[in-house]
Parts: structure tokens; C-alpha cells; sequence
């Protein structure tokens, strides 16, 4: 048995190999053992090793879904936070070639905390929130810091059904520590108070 680190349920075994994975009757999140996640140092060495060229057009062409969201919902003079950042902000770049006013936050990368205590309008996080140990403390901070009406972008694999646990990718990144489904994002909503979300494959979108 383990806790859930999204809705505090005790989770039983999911999947064993190397790793060991629980997943939740609640949330429906499916999560690593809390020892088997990396360290913060290794887990930052795993960053630094993605090549994450802002200016590569394939780059830019995955973080799109989100890029051409914001640009369909949101006007140049909307406050925007790119959120977990990285090494390679192209969510950023995109936007302000498009003369949007984004700022970058990442614990490891642009650790500018004080950004963390504003608000905005839009936020976007690509392929972030599967790496988050602690995702209801980072939920509630993503809530906290929206306008009214905004709205938060976000990337991941979400996991479904039928899924061959034990030979999917996504998981055999080690940093990778908690996955969704749509049942895990139909509960944070209603957990966090959004009025909506909306699931388009790799694509979630949560309005305040």
C-alpha cells in the first residue's frame, strides 16, 4: 500500500518490474514508489541532457497544441507564465515571436519564485506535471495563481485503458513519477474548483 500524492488515497500495487507503481481507486492517477524516484540531482543531470533547441522547427511543431491554443484564446497583452520552463523554453519563444508577454518559471532553470505569487491570465506547461512528486501542492499553486477566466494549458501521455503498462515508453523515463487519465483530470477539477476541462489527446486544457 501506498498514499496517493494527488488525493491522499491508499493506493495498492498497479505494476512491478525494476520500479514498483500503485494506482489510485480515487483519482485514478497511477504513481512510482516514493523510492523510486530519482533524486533532485539526478533528476536535474536527466534535464540537462535533452536537447531542447528553442529554434528546431520540430520542437516547436510538439509544443503547438498549446502555442496555437493560447494564440486563438488569449490577446498579446495577456499575462502568460510558462511554467516548469526547462533548458529549452520554445513555449515561450513561439509566444513572443508572436509578441506575447510570457515569463518563464522552472525550480531548476528559472527559479524566479516571486513569479509564483502573481496572476495570470493563461498558463502553459508542457510535459511538466508528470514529474511532479508532490501534484496536489502544485495543482493548488497552479489554482492560486489564476485571473478570472483564465485558463491553464498543459502536455502529457495521459494513460487509458488497455495501455501495455510494461512496455510503455512513457514510463521509462525516470523522472516521469505520476501519470493521468481522464478520471484523474475530471477530479481535479472538481477537487481545485475549475469550471471546466477539456481532454484532446495529449492536450488538457483547465478555465478557472
Amino acid at each position: 500500500m501506498a498514499v496517493c500524492p494527488l488525493c491522499s488515497t491508499h493506493s495498492e500495487v498497479f505494476f512491478s518490474d525494476i520500479d514498483t507503481y500503485y494506482r489510485c481507486n480515487t483519482c485514478h492517477g497511477v504513481f512510482v514508489d516514493e523510492n523510486n524516484r530519482p533524486n533532485l540531482e539526478s533528476e536535474k543531470q536527466r534535464y540537462e541532457i535533452h536537447e531542447n533547441d528553442v529554434d528546431d522547427k520540430g520542437y516547436q511543431k510538439f509544443v503547438s497544441p498549446i502555442t496555437s491554443s493560447i494564440l486563438k484564446d488569449f490577446s498579446q497583452d495577456s499575462k502568460g507564465l510558462d511554467f516548469g520552463a526547462g533548458t529549452g523554453p520554445v513555449l515561450s519563444k513561439v509566444l513572443q515571436d508572436n509578441n506575447y508577454s510570457i515569463k518563464q518559471y522552472d525550480p531548476f532553470f528559472h527559479n524566479y519564485p516571486e513569479l509564483l505569487k502573481q496572476k495570470y491570465d493563461y498558463i502553459g506547461s508542457c510535459e511538466v506535471i508528470e514529474h511532479f512528486y508532490n501534484p496536489y501542492k502544485e495543482f493548488k499553486l497552479l489554482k492560486s495563481m489564476l485571473n478570472t477566466h483564465a485558463k491553464i494549458y498543459l502536455m502529457t501521455e495521459p494513460y487509458v485503458e488497455g495501455i501495455d503498462f510494461a512496455s510503455w515508453y512513457y514510463k521509462n523515463d525516470p523522472t516521469h513519477v505520476f501519470f493521468y487519465s481522464k478520471e484523474t483530470f475530471e477530479w481535479i477539477k472538481k477537487e481545485f474548483g475549475f469550471s471546466s476541462v477539456s481532454i484532446d489527446k495529449r492536450l488538457i486544457i483547465l478555465q478557472n
